[in-house]
């Protein structure tokens, strides 16, 4: 396989999504292919359990643009983003769950969005499709963070989002990094815009994450995130000369 850069990778976590994956691939097809853009999308399989691996091995053999990386281990959310950055090769990288509430429809939003001396776009779920019950939560949830960390991000919980390359290379990885990827980019330096996204039901599978695994958790986090502003080294744009 060739080395040479694209001009989109698309990571995506896959845990436990079989019946999700197949239809998500074929609508990244149809809607990457009418970009125009070289691309990529990198499945990265963190130890499902059910016949994920299978299926997205199956899924390879029809889309030659399409990468697997496997975890042994399962690592969480954020590993699989991290490792998926690792391997890819696009300049513009997207990073969505594999679970079909996101809308692959709205790449070109995102494309258009990422204008020059723009570094990320992240998504706003305007309508979730989501319980009130869970909408709440995160309502409260993004008051609280936003008030903790001095950031102005209007949806952590959503991870449809487009990035630069190169406003990636200083991220520092940890499990729950992906709800805090806007707010450290913002602490380096780099400008991060938001856009109004789709959001879709889920029809397939479940949900891996609830409210009780991530309250305490993310609570820390805050905290944790205060303290690297006040560290931060701002991110540089290196050149030799």
């Amino acid at each position: 396989m060739t080395e040479d850069p694209l001009d989109i990778s698309v990571v995506i976590p896959v845990y436990n999504e079989e019946e999700n994956i197949g239809p998500l691939m074929q609508e990244l097809n149809d809607v990457l292919t009418q970009t125009g853009k070289s691309f990529e999308v990198i499945c990265v399989n963190d130890a499902s359990t059910d016949g994920s691996l299978t299926t997205l091995k199956e899924l390879k053999g029809r889309y030659p643009w399409m990468r697997i990386i496997n975890h042994s281990v399962n690592s969480g959310e954020s590993a699989a983003c991290a490792s998926g950055v690792e391997y890819s090769r696009g300049e513009i990288i997207f990073m969505m769950d594999a679970d079909q509430q996101m809308d692959p429809a709205d790449i070109p939003a995102f494309l258009e969005a990422l204008k020059p001396g723009i570094d990320a776009v992240c998504g706003v779920r305007k309508k979730r499709q989501d319980s009130r019950v869970r909408r709440m939560c995160t309502k409260i949830a993004n008051s609280y963070r936003n008030w903790i960390t001095a950031d102005c991000t209007t949806d952590a919980g959503c991870t449809y989002r487009a990035i630069r390359r190169e406003a990636l290379r200083e991220i520092i990885v940890f499990n729950g990094m992906h709800r805090f990827l806007s707010t450290m980019l913002r602490y380096q330096g780099y400008n991060v815009v938001e856009i109004p996204i789709n959001h879709r039901p889920r029809t397939r599978g479940v949900s891996k994450y609830g409210i009780n695994n991530r309250l305490w958790r993310g609570i820390r986090d805050c905290f944790a995130m205060r303290w690297y502003r006040c560290r931060v080294i701002k991110g540089n744009r290196c050149i030799e000369v």
